[in-house]
């Protein structure tokens, strides 16, 4: 009954729905993967939220001697909640071009921290929105307290796909907050991480925007993966009933090409009289 599973047109069809089936599985199983990283990236964020300040010298490692930029933090210390002292150097501030926050375009102002060993963190102080009518036009900037700083900060990593650092005016200017290349300008060592400013001693300046800490939809991801694996169940019952309807028609097909057989036989030898 099955015997047309061996005919090169049912075995693409076989090929064809395991191909299909298998990709859409390993679909499912990146979605779930992103889930499981947002899921735990939110709860890195919330934990953060009310978490008591750990040192930053206890979450991120400092930079060796003689070394632009610390080594990489493991990927679990994102979002910590860290506390740090010292000074800041306004002469090497960074203005972030192109950045959005509650829908304004502007700049994010990140000012290294220099701290009593020399070695420098860097503090994104706030969002600026651009001077209306040109978003590439620089803001007043708010200027960075003198003396000592005590803060507060959730850890940032570095952002990839760095542009090229220009100068204008003495101030450097991006648009990714790259820290291996931003290193390569400072006058100091620096930690492989910067901080987005939560608290300050002294004030901030309110003029500057506290720049959000953003949440990924993890249960888009999560709902992505379950339609990815639906879908693969539903190509698998689809061979399985084309298979069934198949061997049906091929059923009805010899068990009517047998009864014709019969009955051309029993003609070809007459009627039965007893």
């Amino acid at each position: 009954m099955y015997r047309f599973l061996v005919s090169h047109r049912w075995a693409g069809y076989a090929a064809a729905a395991l191909a299909t089936t298998a990709v859409m599985v390993l679909l499912g199983d990146w979605q779930w993967q992103r889930y499981e990283e947002r899921t735990a990236r939110n709860a890195r964020i919330a934990a953060g939220d009310n978490a008591t300040p750990t040192p930053l010298g206890d979450v991120l490692a400092r930079p060796g001697v003689g070394d632009d930029i610390g080594p990489p933090p493991a990927a679990d210390q994102e979002w910590a909640t860290v506390a740090v002292t010292g000074r800041y150097d306004a002469t090497e501030e960074v203005l972030v071009r192109g950045r959005t926050v509650n829908g304004s375009v502007g700049f994010e102002i990140v000012t290294p921290l220099v701290l009593a060993d020399g070695t420098a963190v860097f503090v994104n102080r706030g969002f600026l929105p651009a001077p209306p009518g040109d978003a590439s036009a620089r803001p007043v900037v708010p200027p960075a307290p003198t003396g000592q700083v005590d803060l507060s900060g959730r850890v940032r990593f570095s952002e990839s796909g760095p542009r090229p650092v220009q100068r204008r005016n003495g101030r450097i200017e991006v648009r990714r907050i790259s820290l291996d290349q931003l290193a390569r300008e400072l006058p100091y060592p620096l930690f492989n991480a910067y901080l987005v400013l939560t608290v300050q001693t002294p004030l901030a300046d309110p003029a500057l925007a506290a720049v959000p800490i953003p949440t990924d939809n993890a249960s888009q991801s999560g709902a992505y993966a379950v339609q990815w694996w639906v879908f693969a169940l539903m190509v698998v019952g689809w061979f399985a009933w084309s298979v069934r309807r198949e061997a049906h028609r091929d059923g009805n097909r010899h068990g009517g090409a047998s009864a014709a057989t019969t009955g051309t036989e029993r003609n070809a030898h007459g009627p039965h009289v007893r």
